[in-house]
Order: C-alpha cells, then sequence, then structure tokens
C-alpha cells in the first residue's frame, strides 16, 4: 500500500492508521462502555475501573477530535453531559470484538486465568 500522511505523520499501513484511532490503555475500554448508547459521564466513569478523571477527559476529548465519540451537554441544574459513539466509532466495535477474542486466546496458551 501507498505510504499516507495525516496531519503531518507518516502512517505506513491500514492498521497503523486504525490503531491511531483506538489504540492505547483506555480508548477501547471507553468505547465498549458506550456501545449500549448514550452514558452520563459519572456512569462513565464508574464502568472504567482504575482510570483517573484527568485521563478520562484527555481520552474523551481527544476521540471527539477524531469523531468517535460525540458530547452532548444539557442547560440543566446540576449539569449534565451524556457522551455517545459516532458511526464511524460503531465500525470498530467489530474489530474491537476480535481483539478481544484474541487476546483470550492468547491468555489461555499462556495459561493466564481470566
Amino acid at each position: 500500500m501507498k505510504d499516507f500522511r495525516h496531519q503531518n505523520r507518516l502512517y505506513y499501513s491500514p492498521v497503523e492508521f486504525a490503531m491511531n484511532y483506538i489504540g492505547g490503555t483506555w480508548k477501547i475500554p471507553i468505547l465498549v462502555a458506550l456501545q449500549e448508547g448514550p452514558v452520563r459521564y459519572g456512569d462513565l466513569k464508574k464502568s472504567i475501573p482504575h482510570i483517573t478523571d484527568k485521563m478520562l477527559i484527555t481520552q474523551l476529548r481527544d476521540l471527539e477530535e477524531k469523531k468517535m465519540v460525540t458530547r452532548k451537554a444539557y442547560q440543566e441544574k446540576p449539569p449534565r453531559v451524556d457522551y455517545a459513539l459516532t458511526e464511524r466509532a460503531r465500525h470498530a466495535l467489530s474489530v474491537i470484538d476480535a481483539l478481544n477474542a484474541y487476546g483470550v486466546f492468547l491468555m489461555k496458551e499462556e495459561q493466564i486465568k481470566i
């Protein structure tokens, strides 16, 4: 495949480019937590063990910038914010499921209990 340049970065394969969108420790758990529909910030935080507020906010902003997540703020008291997946992110869910299955396979191969 021909090299691909996006935002001043050179990508050598489509997999590398896709992993830029969903890779890392926290992006996949965030996307999985949003797969059933819009979720409020506090509920999202509770559903992802060990993530800090700073990291969740940073990752949500990055996912918004990449058009993977939408943020809807309501003019209420107390303030309420919902996050939801975009169609772009929904396309990633089947890939995430495949990665999960492969991870389970590898863990069993390495004799690590899940």
